[in-house]
């Protein structure tokens, strides 16, 4: 059975035709009843013919009464169009307005954040180096003796004073990067010694929570483009990562090898704790804890990553994170070999 085609009209364009043909006066309800009676008739006998078609084979009204119904109509409809895209334009503009005071106030925020860090950071420093010294001093009984159980007080003071010195540093380093002040010095480094260096000087730490810490270098390995200072920060970061969140007989390895003619690969293993996939990126928010309960069992102001991928990224390189809940976490990266 072939289908119809439709003849197109102007009241296609136009919806609620009766309603409006009612408010005018132009029909009745019963004419509009006696309309609708008669498109349903016509539909099942195979044709189906608009309202106002179905109006004029019934002689209840005029084709010039219809098309001017129909063009009032769409001028109403065309109005309201455009009284619609004016206020959606007004709203889209006092929208990107407030979007634009708020980026504004929050980068106004940022910046105050990063110099209030600054500012009490340094001002922390000197009372802390008063505390260094003197404890320094007593520990070392250049003021007097002390006995066996103060010097272990003595000596648990200092610890924690090493402790929060690296907080501020972490913390003035942070305001740094926050404002674009993270200068770097470029330079061949000797990377072989200060790996060894930093695993030397970490293997106390390793040892007081029974984490075997070892590194695995050859000999004769080329020196790297690097930033000598921020690089062994951020090393030193990764590592004590690696040992704080490895339990008791578990084990941390850093790693060196060369990868083909232009780069060494620098990377820090550990057996801990691993961190879930879908929340690895959380690790780098500033400020930020994958556990943040008041009963936390791991310390640290949450800056340490987020620090360590930006000083990675300015040495032009990108710090790949490979881990899984309970098997451990790898973070490794590389760098241009060093062609002075």
């Amino acid at each position: 059975m072939e289908s119809k085609s439709v003849k197109l009209a102007p009241e296609m364009l136009v919806p609620r035709l009766g309603e409006h043909l009612l408010q005018k006066g132009i029909i009745n309800e019963a004419n509009l009843q006696r309309a609708l009676a008669y498109q349903q008739e016509s539909a099942l006998a195979g044709e189906a013919p608009l309202l106002g078609q179905a109006l004029i084979q019934l002689n209840l009204i005029d084709k010039e009464t219809l098309d001017q119904a129909v063009t009032e109509l769409i001028i109403q409809l065309r109005s309201a169009l455009q009284s619609a895209n004016r206020n959606l334009e007004q709203r889209v503009r006092e929208r990107t307005a407030e979007l634009n005071e708020a980026l504004t106030r929050l980068s106004e925020l940022n910046q105050m954040k990063a110099n209030f860090i600054s500012n009490i950071s340094h001002e922390l420093r000197t009372p802390l180096t008063h505390v260094k010294g003197y404890l320094e001093l007593l520990v070392s009984e250049s003021l007097g003796e002390v006995n066996a159980e103060q010097k272990h007080a003595l000596t648990v003071s200092q610890r924690a004073t090493a402790r929060l010195e690296g907080m501020i540093e972490d913390l003035i380093m942070f305001s740094l990067a926050s404002r674009g002040e993270l200068s770097m010095k470029f330079s061949g480094v000797d990377v072989r010694r200060l790996v060894s260096l930093l695993v030397k000087s970490a293997e106390g730490k390793a040892a007081e929570r029974g984490v075997t810490l070892t590194a695995s270098l050859k000999d004769n390995l080329p020196f790297v483009r690097a930033d000598s200072e921020k690089l062994s920060w951020a090393l030193g970061q990764l590592i004590d990562n690696g040992i704080k969140f490895t339990e008791s007989g578990g084990s941390v390895t850093v790693a060196v090898q060369e990868k083909g003619e232009n780069l060494i690969q620098i990377s820090v293993a550990d057996s801990g704790v691993g961190i879930p996939k879908e929340r690895i990126e959380e690790m780098f928010e500033p400020f930020h804890q994958l556990d943040g309960s008041s009963t936390r069992h791991y310390g640290g102001t949450g800056l340490g990553l987020s620090l360590v991928r930006q000083i990675i990224e300015a040495h032009g390189s990108l710090l790949d994170v490979k881990s899984a809940e309970g098997k451990g976490s790898t973070f490794q990266f590389p760098l241009l070999i060093a062609r002075e």
